[in-house]
């Protein structure tokens, strides 16, 4: 009697912050021109995915998830169905500025890939077309992206932990977006100042952690970067929200 069966694979879709972000118009396109330093992060999901006749996502949010999306834009670039069965185990809080909808799409191309036989798709084009933040996540690593954040330079990664805090309210990236707008921005990361109008609750939060934080992305989660892992878990002791600790991760 054969045993075997087609393998499982499970593939970690790891967060990023960013380090700087400085936004320098909007675009004709509606989007808006970038300058950022991203880098990946210890904290990730897991996206586990196998062959099946028909598609299926455990743990996710219906067809129009991520997964799902990046799933469909690469069928498309395959020109033929790509069917597997995925399971999600969701660790990185959504509408945070993590990046774990981004990073779970980008390990869905990479899984896909893997599976099907993919050596000949660019998925990096394919990535472009789902969410700018996947083109970085395809890779990881720490980069500088320009442009709608679709240019990237590779970075030396940082060194030493981040402490990482979620005052538990999504934000939606258009929205601060828009809202910058409207009222610019400075500083390390410029879309703070409309995050904090879009949703006034996040100026109190980020006035108790004290100093030291920043916002990254477009909000709501802050962190600190830290030079040891134990001045990462001072950081976050005490703090009644959704923590975490987290080293920076090379390129995969």
């Amino acid at each position: 009697m054969n045993s075997s069966r087609a393998p499982r694979l499970a593939i970690a879709a790891h967060a990023k912050l960013n380090l700087t972000l400085e936004v320098l118009g909007a675009r004709p396109d509606g989007n808006h021109e970038v300058v950022t330093s991203c880098q990946a992060i210890s904290l990730h999901d897991l996206l586990l995915a196998e062959p099946a006749k028909t598609t299926s996502l455990e743990g996710g949010h219906g067809p129009d998830d991520l997964v799902c999306r990046a799933q469909r834009a690469l069928e498309a670039a395959a020109g033929r169905p790509l069917p597997a069965r995925f399971r999600l185990v969701k660790r990185i809080p959504l509408g945070s500025g993590l990046g774990g909808g981004s990073s779970d799409a980008a390990a869905a191309l990479r899984v896909l890939s893997r599976l099907h036989g993919l050596e000949g798709v660019d998925l990096k084009a394919v990535a472009a077309e789902v969410g700018v933040d996947v083109i970085f996540l395809l890779h990881g690593g720490a980069a500088e992206a320009r442009g709608r954040g679709e240019r990237l330079r590779t970075l030396a990664p940082a060194t030493g932990w981040f402490a990482v805090a979620w005052p538990g309210l999504e934000l939606s990236t258009r929205a601060v977006y828009a809202r910058w707008d409207d009222v610019g921005g400075e500083g390390a990361n410029h879309l703070t100042r409309a995050a904090l109008a879009v949703e006034p609750r996040l100026e109190e939060f980020a006035r108790g952690l004290g100093e030291g934080w920043q916002m990254t992305g477009s909000g709501s989660a802050f962190f600190r970067h830290c030079r040891t892992h134990q001045e990462a878990e001072a950081a976050v002791e005490g703090l009644r929200c959704w923590t975490a600790v987290a080293r920076p991760v090379a390129a995969w």
